[in-house]
């Protein structure tokens, strides 16, 4: 349990600084920023605190070991020698996953996963199911296979409490990565004004809470040979939470998108910090105390609504945060540079580009107003 090995923490693409920056701010030993995620270097108990701590984080993959293979009957012979069971449980079904890189000899990557599929079943009695739980990964770059775990399971998205979504929602990990992109540090106001299911918001509540992105939720880890329920169950009744310093606001135009993210907040526990309006975006108005962040994700034609009347929508917001918004910062998400021209704010130059949701989109900045 206390050998280091190397984990590698997968987020956003275009996002991987935010990324970078969480991990830092947790304390994690020697974080490295890689095209699509940060590798850090930990034991199973850091792995543990990544899944349950890091709101960023995608998944977590655990880099158990690597060996060189040169054909696919080395490949057989070496994976049957690898110690599977130090980390794989025999009553727990796997899937595996093999890629390939045009730089090694074994090229083919469904007959490379039948290779590790057979040693794992031969040598350790291992069930390979392609339901599992537990994902086995193996990439084979230049001849060497590094052998991967996911311990998180489903996606760490999936923070267990927001049932209710509309069209297009944003990702919780996405909206998180946003916000640390604004400079959000959970200590001013956020507001919404097309706030959807919620997420900016809830996400934004529960960094200024302290509150533990995976609390409510299961992970693979869990299932595997080297997971420790004490220890885990110490793990996550660490930290402290405590009442955000400022409130946050949401509005929708849409009165069924407010339903869904009073009841999402609900489930999370912040619902007495957020204040949610039945209003059009153009009619937002600024609330009480310090100027903060409005950051939000309107629609872009791309998938919802009609891109040429999104013109007017996109105006009608900047009037809005141009008249009542002195001193905050704005982030928009969006598709189209010309939808977010047309609020009038002077954005910054644009970062790189986020997929999301299978488009490419930007989110764009401004300095406080």
């Amino acid at each position: 349990m206390s050998a280091a090995f190397e984990i590698f923490i997968t987020g956003t693409p275009g996002l991987e600084q935010a990324l970078l920056a969480e991990v830092v701010a947790h304390g994690f030993a020697d974080p490295q920023p890689n095209t699509g995620g940060v590798t850090i270097t930990g034991t199973w108990e850091d792995v543990w605190r990544a899944n349950l701590v890091l709101r960023g984080a995608t998944r977590v993959l655990a880099r158990v070991g690597s060996f060189m293979a040169f054909h696919l009957a080395q490949l057989d012979k070496r994976a049957r020698k690898f110690p599977w069971g130090d980390v794989l449980r025999a009553d727990v079904p796997v899937r595996v996953e093999v890629s390939t890189s045009k730089k090694s000899k074994i090229y083919h990557a469904g007959a490379a996963t039948q290779r590790i599929e057979t040693a794992l079943k031969e040598s350790h009695a291992i069930t390979i199911s392609a339901d599992a739980v537990v994902t086995v990964k193996a990439r084979i770059d230049d001849n060497r296979v590094t052998i991967s775990v996911d311990t998180s399971g489903s996606s760490l998205h999936k923070r267990g409490h927001k049932e209710a979504v509309g069209k297009a929602p944003m990702r919780e990990t996405l909206a998180a990565l946003m916000l640390r992109e604004c400079g959000y540090d959970g200590q001013e106001p956020v507001l919404d004004p097309m706030c959807g299911s919620g997420t900016f918001l809830i996400e934004a509540a529960e960094m200024a809470m302290g509150l533990h992105p995976g609390r409510t939720r299961q992970f693979a880890f869990e299932d595997l040979a080297t997971f420790n329920a004490d220890q885990w169950n110490t793990l996550r009744r660490e930290g402290e939470t405590h009442r955000p310093p400022q409130h946050f606001h949401g509005s929708d135009r849409d009165a069924g998108a407010i339903r869904m993210a009073t009841a999402n907040a609900e489930r999370a526990g912040v619902a007495e910090h957020v204040t949610f309006q039945n209003l059009s975006a153009a009619d937002i108005t600024r609330p009480e105390g310090p100027p903060g962040l409005i950051i939000c994700n309107p629609p872009y034609g791309g998938r919802i609504g009609n891109q040429k009347m999104l013109y007017d929508v996109y105006a009608g917001l900047g009037e809005a945060i141009k008249r009542e918004f002195s001193g905050w910062r704005v982030g928009i998400v969006t598709s189209e540079a010309g939808l977010a021209k047309a609020t009038g704010l002077p954005f910054r130059p644009k970062g790189a580009p986020i997929p999301h949701g299978g488009l490419k989109v930007w989110l764009f900045q401004t300095a406080p107003l």
